[in-house]
């Protein structure tokens, strides 16, 4: 299997890179430059016509969409999260998929509020996208403490932990008004697992390849 993986370092294609790196799959970087063009790139919106990232090249056809992704990979190779036919598949896909159709676009409205409702409206909706974060943020927190799934534990670094670290990455790092910045520490359980996360071979290859410094999870303006 044949695997190149269009990637911008500390976009959302990072979460790829960090569950192939787990996986020990072999795979190819493209690097893209998006001040440079390469987005609108005729032979690059053949694979993905919205011309964004993450998005993969199989031996199959492109992929793109970073749930769609990770979750191809847990069906292909399992470790990073429990196959269809493992248990608490149910529970992993609902919190998967809550991760990428709500905690993200949160996130995104933190670090970007002017693209939610312009200027004008950008303090109004970054106050509320902290808001909800930090009720997103404790939901996870108890999860982890109350039901301890392997597939988001200290224990063994997955897909999901992995995605999060990003996420939440830039919720701490990007805004400009320290004010608006997530804090993590309110959330023990869930920043446990961000540590041993960020502590994996795996991650630790990512970061030292992509520049996100020694703790970009729990502490990424170090």
């Amino acid at each position: 299997m044949a695997l190149t993986l269009y990637h911008c370092p500390d976009w959302c294609s990072s979460v790829i890179r960090l569950a192939l790196e787990e996986l020990g799959v072999a795979y190819t970087v493209k690097t893209m430059d998006f001040d440079a063009g390469d987005f609108d790139a005729p032979t690059f919106r053949a694979l993905n016509p919205f011309g964004l990232i993450p998005t993969v090249e199989t031996d199959e056809g492109p992929m793109f969409e970073a749930a769609a992704i990770l979750l191809w990979l847990v069906d292909r190779y399992g470790r990073v999260g429990p196959r269809a036919d493992e248990p608490g598949r149910e529970t992993f896909l609902s919190w998967l998929f809550f991760v990428s159709n709500t905690l993200h676009p949160t996130v995104m409205a933190l670090i970007h509020p002017e693209r939610v409702a312009g200027d004008a409206a950008a303090a109004e909706v970054q106050r509320a996208a902290l808001a909800k974060l930090q009720t997103q943020a404790e939901r996870l927190d108890t999860l982890v403490n109350m039901q301890a799934p392997t597939w988001l534990s200290t224990k063994s670094p997955g897909a999901l932990g992995y995605y999060l670290g990003i996420l939440l990455r830039w919720a701490m790092y990007l805004p400009e008004d320290e004010r608006m910045r997530f804090d993590l520490g309110p959330y023990p359980a869930l920043r446990g697992v961000l540590a041993s996360h960020e502590g994996s071979a795996a991650a630790l290859r990512v970061a030292a390849a992509d520049s996100l410094g020694p703790t970009p999870f729990t502490d990424p303006r170090v």
